[in-house]
């Protein structure tokens, strides 16, 4: 089967399948595993995709994706083009694993995908915290203005998983801009830098600890400000595992401050 895949957690599960010799295409932030996506065709940004340029790999299946704004354009232009494709839109680490098995089944690998969401079902299966209050946690998917996850989001689950909650956890939202202001009325205990489409060398702990309204927040008081990728957090596949571990490093070091 030829397969092209349009978004990084597309790409990673469909490597983590075992299937990473189908994919003749992938979009221009697939970066992992770096073996694999080095030596394939580009066809676009997520929200540019080169809906052309797929076509002429004539993919079996195109990967796409709802999970950005303006996912669905894309997802349009896909369709229109007649290429048969899956646009999984997953909001909870339940979804994430549905969807693996999703994309393993169309790959015919369906009990290597059985396998993989078992593993991730285990990874993700609630443990026993610490007791005491939870640490307030703030995933900045952006800085200016922040952009936190609200409930209806993996990410929630993992920092929930974790031993902290939400900031904003009471919202069904997937995540939504916040001032200055509410931020700092939102009072986090820890801050995790998890900038969407920058490598996490470039992320700057200093924009967050410099806002003047933002002084007396736990968070900057304390200096508690850390760097996950945004390929653990923000990408919905297997890596997820790996942001659930670093969340949990950094609750960890918030009841021990």
């Amino acid at each position: 089967m030829r397969v092209v895949s349009l978004t990084c957690s597309n790409t990673e599960i469909v490597c983590a399948l075992g299937r990473a010799d189908e994919l003749v295409g992938v979009d221009d932030w697939s970066d992992y595993p770096p073996e694999v996506v080095g030596r394939l065709p580009r066809v676009g940004p997520d929200l540019g995709i080169d809906v052309e340029m797929v076509k002429r790999l004539e993919p079996d299946l195109v990967l796409a994706s709802l999970t950005v704004p303006g996912h669905e354009k894309v997802v349009e232009r896909v369709a229109a083009a007649g290429l048969r494709y899956i646009a999984p839109a997953p909001e909870s680490l339940h979804d994430v694993a549905r969807d693996v098995l999703q994309i393993a089944r169309l790959l015919g690998v369906e009990e290597r995908g059985e396998e993989l969401a078992r593993e991730l079902e285990q990874a993700f299966a609630p443990r026993d915290h610490r007791p005491g209050p939870r640490p307030k946690i703030a995933i900045q998917w952006w800085p200016k203005p922040a952009i936190l996850p609200g409930r209806r989001s993996w990410a929630h689950d993992l920092i929930e998983l974790a031993g902290g909650e939400n900031l904003l956890g009471n919202e069904e939202v997937k995540s939504r801009p916040v001032t200055d202001e509410e931020f700092a009325e939102l009072a986090p205990d820890a801050v995790v830098i998890s900038w969407c489409g920058v490598e996490e060398e470039k992320y700057r702990p200093e924009v967050v600890a410099r806002n003047p309204l933002w002084q007396a927040v736990p968070a900057i008081r304390e200096g508690r400000i850390y760097k996950i990728s945004e390929a653990f957090l923000g990408r919905p596949g297997p890596r997820l595992r790996e942001g659930l571990l670093a969340l949990r490093a950094v609750i960890e070091a918030c009841q021990k401050s």
